[in-house]
C-alpha cells in the first residue's frame, strides 16, 4: 500500500520540524519545502523542496505528487518581531497563501491543513477563549495577527468557490527545542529569550511590562500531535481548532520557572520591567473542549518538564552560563 505522501512547507522551523518527525514515526511519506537549510536527520528521512512558495510554479512543483500539505511556512518570532516587519509580514505571509492555496486548488489536494496562531484571538475578551468567539472577537491590531486571520479566510474561501477540504489548527504559545533566542529580546519567542539570559544569569532579569500578561505554553512535541490528528481525522474537515496547553501562567511565573530550570536560586531572582510594545495580548487562555471532543487530542506535556528539556537542549547547543 503506497504510504500517504504530505508536505510540509516551513518543515524545517521549530514547530514544523517537531510535525516531520511526529509524521515520520506514523510511516508517512514526507516532503519538505522550507528555503532555511534542513538539518542532516531531515535531508536523510524526507524529500526536500528549497523553492519560493510564494510563486504559484514553486507552489505546484512542491505539491505535486503529494496527498495532503501541512502550511507552516510565514514570517514569525515575537512580540518584537511583529512590530519590526509589520508589511513584510503581510506581504510575504499572503503571498504565501496566493500561490500555495492556488496551487492545492489546481492539483488538487485531499486536503489543507493551515497552521494559523493565537494572535487571531490577540483582542479577545471571553475566556476561555473558544473557537466560535473568533466571528466576535475584535479584529487583530498586529500585522502578524491580521494576516494569520487572513490565512483563515483563504481557507473558507477556497472551500466555498473550489471544495477544498481543510482544518485550521492555532497553537497557542509554541515552546520547545529547536528555537534559540534572537539578537535582541522579543525577536524570538519568550521562553527561549528567557532561558538564555537566565543560563547567563543575568540580573536584573528583563521581562516586557508588568509580567501579570498571561500566556499558555505549549511545548512544539503537543502541538505536532494536535496537527497530525487535524490532518488524519474525517470530523476534522471545515474546522478550527485551539491546540494549547490548559495552565494559564503569568509572564512574572513564566520568569520564574525558567530561572529555576537554569539551575537558579529563586532568592536571586530580581525583574527588569522593560518598556512593553503597542500589542502585547494582556491574557491568553483558549479553550481546548473542542480538539479534545473531535480529535481526541490534549496536550501532555508539563510546563516545568517541556522547560527542563528545552533548557537541556540548550545546554547540549553550547549554551551555557558564564563563569
Amino acid at each position: 500500500m503506497t504510504p500517504l505522501r504530505v508536505l510540509v512547507t516551513g518543515g524545517a522551523g521549530t514547530i514544523g520540524a517537531a510535525v516531520v518527525r511526529r509524521l515520520l514515526r506514523d510511516g508517512v511519506a514526507i516532503r519538505v519545502a522550507d528555503l532555511r537549510p534542513a538539518p542532516e536527520w531531515m535531508r536523510e528521512a524526507a524529500e526536500i523542496h528549497t523553492g519560493d512558495l510564494r510563486s504559484v510554479e514553486e507552489a505546484r512543483i512542491a505539491l505535486a505528487g503529494c496527498d495532503r500539505v501541512v502550511h507552516l511556512a510565514a514570517i514569525v518570532g515575537g512580540i518584537a518581531n511583529f512590530h519590526k516587519l509589520p508589511y513584510t509580514l503581510l506581504e510575504t505571509n499572503t503571498g504565501l497563501y496566493n500561490a500555495l492555496f492556488r496551487a492545492a486548488i489546481e492539483l488538487p489536494v485531499e486536503r489543507l491543513v493551515y497552521v494559523s496562531s493565537s494572535m487571531v484571538f490577540e483582542r479577545a475578551e471571553e475566556f476561555p477563549t473558544r473557537e466560535e468567539y473568533l466571528d466576535r472577537c475584535p479584529t487583530p491590531r498586529s500585522s502578524y495577527g491580521f494576516s494569520k486571520l487572513a490565512g483563515e479566510y483563504w481557507c473558507r474561501a477556497a472551500a466555498d468557490e473550489f471544495g477544498l477540504r481543510y482544518s485550521i489548527v492555532r497553537p497557542f504559545n509554541a515552546y520547545g527545542p529547536g528555537e534559540m533566542p534572537g539578537d535582541e529580546p522579543g525577536i524570538a519567542h519568550i521562553v527561549p529569550d528567557l532561558i538564555e539570559r537566565a543560563l547567563r544569569r543575568e540580573r536584573p532579569f528583563p521581562i516586557f511590562g508588568s509580567g501579570e500578561q498571561t500566556r499558555t505554553l505549549t511545548h512544539i512535541d503537543d502541538i505536532a500531535d494536535g496537527i497530525a490528528a487535524a490532518l488524519t481525522h474525517d470530523a476534522a474537515v471545515g474546522e478550527d481548532f485551539n491546540v494549547s496547553a490548559s495552565e494559564e501562567l503569568s509572564v512574572r511565573e513564566i520568569a520564574g520557572i525558567v530561572w529555576e530550570a537554569c539551575g537558579n536560586d529563586p532568592a536571586d531572582l530580581e525583574l527588569e520591567h522593560l518598556q512593553s510594545f503597542e500589542v502585547d495580548v494582556q491574557r491568553r487562555w483558549p479553550s481546548t473542549d473542542k480538539a479534545r471532543e473531535v480529535l481526541g487530542w490534549e496536550a501532555r506535556i508539563g510546563v516545568r518538564d517541556g522547560i527542563a528539556d528545552t533548557v537541556e537542549w540548550f545546554r547540549r547547543e553550547g549554551v551555557t552560563a558564564t563563569p
